[in-house]
């Protein structure tokens, strides 16, 4: 379940409460955020929407823990990750989000399966699980076939599958999603956006995505409206 009236939600993956994020510039404060509250259940597949400047991605590093909010609290599975800092927070970032961005953000000088393992090199994994684990991810965003290449030798849409297998890899605990089509073609864009229906569907990933695109959106089982610093329910969106 998805809400944004901020009840309860004792059993929600996400809570959010209160939140506020506010830019100071030319002397002048810019309040993107304003006592937002959200609760968002396991599993749920969720498209924020907005006018750009509304803050989509602000939020989005918010609740990745990119950014620290001016007040309020972000709680996930228990952990309010508002009160970590530092190597705590990095650590937590590392075991439970998947970035996806929309520039991919592959190194260039890796192959495709070098890219994916690269956050693995941060654990305690041996070479081998290491391996099989982005054997896997790759697998599962089919481009095994593909791991000697290097970004250069792939589409745009199968580096954004690398992109895809790099956030999977370590099994975090959601995905984070910042406009991931949005440097795609038509049939690319809805390549990636059948893998990530797959990966809510299927394998019931908690996914978050901020996106321009409403065929994008209409993917996702709630879509959120960001508005004035708060969001505003689109309700269920159709099932492609």
């Amino acid at each position: 379940m998805v809400t944004v009236d901020g009840s309860a939600g004792a059993e929600a993956l996400i809570r959010v409460r209160n939140l506020d994020k506010t830019y100071r510039r030319g002397g002048h404060d810019i309040h993107v955020l304003q006592g937002l509250n959200l609760n968002v259940g396991e599993g749920e597949f969720v498209a924020f929407m907005g006018p750009s400047g509304s803050g989509k991605t602000t939020l989005l590093n918010l609740l990745g823990g990119l950014d620290l909010p001016s007040a309020g609290s972000v709680t996930v599975s228990g952990d309010e990750i508002t009160r970590l800092s530092g190597r705590r927070l990095a650590a937590w970032r590392a075991r439970h989000v998947g970035f996806i961005f929309q520039m991919y953000n592959l190194v260039p000088v890796l192959t495709a399966f070098q890219n994916v393992e690269l956050p693995l090199l941060l654990t305690h994994l041996p070479k081998a699980e290491r391996r099989r684990h982005a054997e896997t991810a790759l697998d599962l965003v089919g481009l095994v076939d593909r791991m000697d290449h290097y970004p250069r030798q792939l589409s745009g849409g199968q580096e954004q599958r690398v992109a895809i297998a790099r956030a999977l890899v370590a099994d975090p605990t959601f995905l984070l999603c910042d406009e991931p089509t949005g440097d795609l073609d038509r049939a690319s864009a809805d390549e990636v956006l059948n893998l990530l229906d797959q990966l809510s569907g299927n394998y019931g990933k908690t996914i978050l995505m901020v996106t321009h695109d409403p065929r994008a959106a209409e993917r996702a089982g709630v879509v959120l409206h960001l508005e004035k610093g708060l969001l505003i329910e689109g309700g269920a969106a159709e099932r492609a």
